[in-house]
């Protein structure tokens, strides 16, 4: 009876104790052993991982770059001057992150989630890893609506489309930042969440660029991510990934993103101070050898999704600088090889002033007239062409004394063309209005006019558009097809603008 009992209580303390779990709380700590720069080799925190975001004691974050047999490498954010030797160093128990939501359009803040603007707190839905994987191919739909960006020479012979990754690049002070900015702002009212990535630019000019915003009424559909210069390359490096975790957010809801990286130049430079001072071995121009993943898994992840993964796009302008029009180095190779195309700005037009200085013939779309509305496609498809082949005739006629009459009205009417091209900053044409000057420039009704009258009469054509002929601006805008008998209406319109214009002069 006794041994009974005594085996009924074991049995029942056996119970007891299996039941009982107690919560430990363990925090893995760290110590920093040296500081070089923007790394800092920390010792301990032994159940850390890769991507994972650490906090010194005086509160600077970081995040976990490299795993040594005695040390870890971790990448700090922003200046830390206050981070030194013998600090300690805590894991947060997540990877690097950053708030997600619609609270965030209209504001100016850093990838730390730090506001610039003085509108209070981030009023983000969730958080997302900063890191994501791209959309497996499956889920992609190909591209094949425009992204317009008011700018003739861009929507007409490089269209960009939605889910595009659309290159610019160019030598320093060619109107790089101007061509992504002006795309910006002609998204006004076209339901597209517009992201501005300033990564390690001047704060005069991320003023300057946030000044420009306001006055037209950019913030309404924009959000604005800052990495200046003087921060470190541990901002630097996160900014653009964190900038893609919130468009990719939208994406996912069915929206349109439009999504500018200014520039990406900048960015390798900060990751190539970074792996060297990781001791990462140096390759091609003492950049890393996994520099091209770097970008490569950033940009693979604007695309255009199905509608059952959500419908959304998000389209990509990286901004790289070139040297001396080199495009055949590390960077702007790389990234050719990446992107569905490029705008390459030319110098020698910029100092010309053929603004925007784009170079029709070294600039492609890859994707080209499948993401053009229909109007654009039966109308411009050979202008390009005929634009490139304007250039080299202009080049040899040079040499020549006595030119036939084909090749001189070739010759008057590529002028012309190059005239109409011509673009103020911030003057977005609407698509009908493209069509109506190009039509009118095919058809040969800017002949007669001096090449610094073209201008005058493009306006004179724009402003006749939408108040004569409202049905077919609206059907081109529609993406309809541009039937023979609506172009002979438009130019029978566009004949009597110009006539008027001329009474007048």
């Amino acid at each position: 009876m006794l041994e009974k009992s005594l085996h009924k209580n074991q049995q029942a303390f056996a119970e007891t104790l299996s039941a009982f779990s107690p919560q430990i709380l363990v925090e893995d700590i760290g110590r920093i052993v040296s500081v070089t720069g923007p790394i800092a080799r920390v010792s301990g925190l032994a159940s850390i991982g890769v991507d994972e975001l650490v906090e010194c004691e005086d509160g600077t974050l970081g995040m976990v770059a490299s795993l040594g047999a005695e040390t870890i490498g971790i990448i700090l954010f922003g200046q830390a001057k206050g981070v030194g030797a013998g600090m300690e160093v805590k894991g947060l128990k997540r990877v690097v992150d950053v708030e997600v939501g619609s609270g965030l359009i209209g504001r100016v803040f850093t990838a730390a989630g730090v506001p610039l603007d003085e509108k209070g707190v981030l009023g983000g839905d969730e958080r997302r890893p900063i890191e994501h994987p791209a959309p497996a191919i499956m889920k992609r739909d190909p591209v094949s609506s425009p992204l317009e960006t008011g700018i003739k020479v861009v929507d007409t012979m490089i269209p960009v489309g939605k889910g595009q990754r659309e290159l610019i690049l160019g030598d320093r002070q060619t109107g790089k930042t101007a061509i992504a900015l002006d795309a910006i702002c002609n998204q006004q009212g076209k339901d597209v969440v517009c992201i501005y990535a300033a990564i390690g630019q001047r704060e005069s000019a991320i003023a300057r660029v946030l000044h420009e915003f306001q006055e037209k009424g950019v913030f309404d559909y924009t959000l604005v991510l800052v990495a200046g210069g003087e921060e470190g390359p541990g901002l630097q490096f996160i900014t653009p990934y964190a900038a893609t975790a919130i468009g990719e957010y939208f994406m996912e809801q069915g929206r349109d993103v439009l999504i500018v990286y200014d520039d990406l130049t900048r960015h390798a430079r900060s990751y190539r101070e970074l792996s060297l001072l990781l001791e990462r071995p140096p390759g091609r121009e003492a950049y890393p050898g996994d520099i091209f993943y770097i970008h490569s898994r950033l940009l693979e992840r604007s695309t255009h999704l199905r509608k059952e993964y959500g419908g959304g796009s998000m389209t990509a302008l990286p901004i790289i600088e070139t040297e001396e029009q080199n495009l055949s180095s590390y960077i702007p190779t790389n990234l050719i090889s990446i992107t569905d195309g490029q705008i390459y700005l030319s110098p020698q037009l910029f100092a010309k002033g053929m603004l925007p200085a784009v170079d029709v013939g070294q600039s492609v779309s890859r994707v080209g007239g499948k993401a053009q509305k229909q109007a654009f496609r039966d109308l411009v498809g050979e202008l390009k062409f005929s634009y490139s082949q304007f250039e080299e005739l202009e080049t040899f006629a040079r040499f020549a004394t006595r030119l036939d009459e084909e090749t001189k009205k070739s010759l008057e009417r590529g002028r012309r063309l190059r005239e109409v091209l011509r673009q103020k900053r911030y003057h977005p044409l609407q698509d009908f209005e493209q069509i109506f000057v190009m039509l009118a420039l095919i058809h040969g009704l800017f002949d007669p006019l001096p090449p610094d009258q073209v201008a005058r009469a493009e306006k004179k054509i724009c402003a006749m558009a939408a108040r004569q002929l409202p049905q077919i601006c609206a059907d081109i805008t529609a993406g309809k097809e541009l039937t023979e008998p609506m172009q002979q209406e438009i130019l029978t319109e566009c004949r009597s603008a110009l006539a008027e214009d001329e009474k007048e002069t």
